[in-house]
């Protein structure tokens, strides 16, 4: 068996002397996707955002594809082959569907150089088979700015594949949309991820999307891991139901 494409040990971060994430440790597989989630409070967006670059552990260790990456900043993160989505859409309103993706492929190869020649005469072909792969090519002509929230979002998600990453943070990727366009780009990052063998990482509120697509889920509290598995093992977790879904809640905050 390969090595864990990310293999995350021991974590731990404060913030004025009070612990907000404490000894948290997980792998992660290349072509799996893996759910995490909490109660307000939990942890997760600070654990997200150390594998990510933008916190820096007190302790612990995030190694990926054997290498430790533990404090790198973003952008080196992102050098090595770690692609992120945000809450928000991060899109050029003014260009249209394929010059978006052909400027994500542009930065991608580090080609600013390039920038002074018109981006649409730039890795057409390459942003025709991203588009095509996520059900935007008839879109492509469009200016990014009239797409429909659900389409941006497939957009985001063309866009981040740019770089042919490794490993694929997703921070509420589903935030905004209508209940029904949530499973479905959910299901269709996970087809994408499983046959480009890209592991992905994603905190979620809504727990149709984690359980219908998640390969595997951690559940965090207090800063702690108290439950990793197969969403069968998590619904049946005891410590789980009482701590996170037994409150009735069907999302969780940061």
């Amino acid at each position: 068996m390969p090595e864990p494409r990310l293999i995350v040990t021991g974590l731990r971060r404060a913030f004025g002397g009070q612990p907000a994430v404490s000894d948290v440790s997980f792998t992660l597989d290349q072509g799996e996707m893996l759910a995490l989630i909490g109660p307000n409070g939990a942890g997760k967006s600070t654990t997200f955002n150390m594998v990510g670059g933008q916190l820096r552990p007190d302790a612990g260790q995030i190694r990926l594809d054997g290498r430790d990456i533990t404090g790198l900043s973003p952008r080196r993160i992102a050098g090595l082959g770690v692609g992120r989505t945000f809450q928000i859409t991060a899109t050029f309103g003014s260009m249209t569907v394929r010059e978006n993706v052909q400027m994500a492929l542009l930065a991608a190869r580090r080609e600013f150089w390039r920038a002074w020649r018109p981006v649409r005469d730039q890795h057409a072909a390459e942003a025709a088979a991203l588009l095509e792969a996520v059900g935007l090519l008839a879109q492509a002509s469009r200016p990014a700015a009239i797409l429909a929230y659900g389409d941006l979002k497939r957009l985001e998600l063309a866009m981040a594949l740019a770089d042919k990453p490794r490993l694929l943070l997703m921070d509420e990727p589903t935030a905004g949309m209508a209940p029904a366009e949530r499973v479905a780009l959910m299901q269709l990052t996970r087809r994408l991820a499983s046959g480009r063998r890209v592991a992905v990482l994603f905190t979620e509120h809504d727990m149709d999307v984690v359980f219908s697509t998640a390969d595997r889920i951690l559940v965090l509290n207090r800063g702690r891991l108290i439950a990793s598995g197969t969403g069968p093992q998590i619904r049946a977790n005891q410590q789980v139901r009482e701590i996170y879904l037994g409150t009735g809640q069907t999302s969780g905050g940061h």
